[in-house]
């Protein structure tokens, strides 16, 4: 079978303009600090046996922090949107990749969650780049990342599409308040990247998904009225989370994983860098010791950035590129995963790509201040 060589061109990341650390909480919710163990967040992120895989017996060590290991996250102000972030994001994209709006032909946007009850936010968006392609919306949950990159690229192969403009954003801090303990391990943020054709043997080689039935009923949505009497959506943990997450997070990464490297004709061993969704602070221990593969190989940026949803793994993969930690044609694999969505991971050999300017992008301190192995350089 002949693969046409398509992939990442650009890649690019957005992040609101406001930084809270656990002292904020620490200062506005003492009383919820001392009843912690009793809230949302304990009740998501415990064990109450004996710890049975390495998804228990990573997350461990963090159970007696009310916080669950994480140290900083980033939330929209209130004169900010997720769309003023994504058309941020997208715009560094296109710089980076040397484009003009008018030549994108097609825009893949994927919101958790989008901006207006009932729309997505993919024509919102195509209007403020003044786009004249196609536009529409995709809905994997927290494992689009991957599945948009597949999409993407096949309608690149087929010949349909040139250029896609790939926008994946994420907005908790509007669907959860911030005295739902929930919303301690959350962030908002946008990650952007062009997908065009590459060098030959460049791009995507392989990718397996899978749906993730198991997990639809562990988050739910309840319509309320904010205080203008508008319409909001609240997003609620059903009972049954902590049980479902623990119960398939091992099955979902084997699968997936395996699954892309076989696809790509590739082994495990031969992959040079992985990038998951360290959608908690023990996210790239488990990984790595599920599949086999040393922490170095890996990248875990949780501690400055949390849980953005699915924007995390564009996050580690544009700081893995940004600190040379993949090079050009490397073997890169990638792996997302969403509740009531799925679960998907792409093996691509890493080409010439591009990357946009970050704000608040600061190497030197995020590498002098991160005690997490997996992030240090090596």
């Amino acid at each position: 079978m002949v693969c046409y060589p398509v992939g990442i061109r650009s890649l690019a990341f957005s992040l609101p303009s406001i930084k809270r650390t656990n002292d904020y909480y620490r200062e506005k919710y003492p009383e919820l600090i001392a009843q912690s163990e009793q809230k949302s967040l304990a009740k998501l992120f415990s064990v109450a046996n004996t710890p049975s895989n390495e998804f228990d017996l990573n997350m461990l060590p963090y159970l007696q922090d009310p916080f669950r290991g994480t140290v900083q996250r980033w939330v929209l102000a209130p004169d900010e949107s997720p769309l003023m972030l994504q058309e941020r994001a997208a715009r560094e994209a296109l710089n980076a990749a040397n484009l003009t709006p008018q030549e994108v032909d097609l825009m893949l946007v994927a919101s958790i969650w989008p901006e207006k009850i009932g729309f997505g936010d993919a024509a919102f968006l195509a209007r403020q780049l003044g786009l004249q392609g196609a536009a529409w919306n995709l809905d994997a949950a927290c494992g689009v990342t991957p599945v948009a990159l597949q999409t993407a690229c096949a309608l690149v192969r087929s010949q349909e599409y040139r250029n896609v403009l790939v926008v994946i954003s994420c907005s908790y801090s509007r669907f959860f308040d911030e005295d739902d303990t929930l919303s301690w391990f959350m962030s908002d943020g946008v990650g952007a990247f062009v997908v065009s054709s590459l060098a030959p043997n460049q791009g995507i080689l392989g990718t397996k998904t899978i749906h993730t039935a198991a997990l639809c009923d562990i988050f739910f949505a309840k319509l309320t009225e904010d205080e203008q009497g508008n319409p909001r959506v609240h997003m609620r943990m059903d009972k049954s989370a902590n049980k479902a997450i623990r119960e398939t997070a091992v099955g979902q990464l084997r699968m997936c994983c395996e699954g892309a490297v076989t696809a790509a004709g590739v082994t495990i061993d031969q992959v040079d860098f992985f990038i998951f969704n360290t959608s908690t602070a023990w996210a790239a221990q488990f990984c790595t010791q599920v599949l086999g593969i040393d922490i170095e190989r890996t990248i875990n940026l949780y501690p400055q950035y949390a849980n953005i949803g699915p924007v995390i793994t564009v996050a580690n993969l544009y700081y893995a590129a940004q600190l040379n930690k993949i090079h050009e044609n490397d073997l890169v694999l990638i792996y997302g995963l969403g509740a009531a969505g799925a679960a998907s991971a792409s093996v691509m050999r890493w080409g010439d790509v591009a990357l946009g300017s970050v704000p608040h992008l600061d190497l030197d301190s995020i590498l002098t201040n991160s005690s997490d192995r997996s992030f240090a350089l090596c």
